[in-house]
């Protein structure tokens, strides 16, 4: 009997971002924007310091007497309550980091960091009219790493401090820690606006659908 050659099998074309990594982008995006959002209740819009006296002000006018230290205990509450929330973001951002972690080794070949930072790089290495763009690339590339490790200070000082009260060598460097903790805070508000600039620059220039592709996956 004659060979009959098998069929070929097609392979589905894969896009450029995955449905996990695109899920794990926008919650990355919502944690961190409300972790940050907590920060700007606590120092900025609820300052404890002035909060309290027009606190106890209103109550005043309503016919309501509250001590000095009456009202600072309802704004310890407030306070608290927002750390609270503060810690479980906190946890929720360890969380997606291990995800993104554990994703880079589950994802297909082009769709890895790792695979787009090789491929920055082999493009930079090749002298052309498009270098420019390739400089740019890589940049971008070198900048992610660098958010990422911030994300990693992050999420390492914050668990720190969580458990700086119960552990004595932690309670000794906790000042340390949260220095280093507000530092990186101001660097990924820094990264940030620099994402959501960059963003706004490649939609209007030659990077259309940037962040549609970051919805539906891109052009495989």
């Amino acid at each position: 009997m004659p060979d009959v050659a098998a069929p070929a099998l097609s392979t589905a074309p894969v896009k450029p971002y995955s449905l996990a990594l695109r899920l794990w982008h926008w919650a990355n995006a919502f944690v961190v924007t409300a972790l940050l959002t907590t920060i700007l209740f606590l120092y900025v819009i609820l300052k404890m310091k002035t909060v309290g006296p027009e606190f106890q002000g209103v109550l005043q006018k309503e016919g309501v007497t509250f001590s000095r230290d009456q009202v600072r205990g309802l704004t310890r509450i407030i306070s608290h309550r927002i750390w609270d929330w503060h810690i479980y973001l906190g946890v929720a951002l360890t969380v997606l980091l291990v995800f993104r972690v554990v994703l880079e080794f589950l994802q297909s070949g082009a769709q890895r960091f790792s695979a787009r930072l090789r491929e920055a790089k082999r493009y930079f290495r090749q002298a052309g009219s498009d270098l420019r763009d390739n400089r740019h690339s890589l940049v971008v590339k070198y900048l992610y790493i660098a958010f990422y490790l911030m994300l990693v200070v992050m999420v390492v000082t914050g668990l720190l401090l969580i458990y700086a009260d119960d552990v004595e060598a932690l309670d000794k460097i906790e000042h340390e820690i949260k220095e280093i903790h507000n530092f990186t805070m101001y660097l990924v508000i820094a990264f940030t606006v620099l994402h959501i600039v960059g963003v706004i620059w490649a939609e209007n220039t030659k990077n259309r659908g940037i962040v549609s592709d970051m919805v539906n996956g891109g052009q495989a």
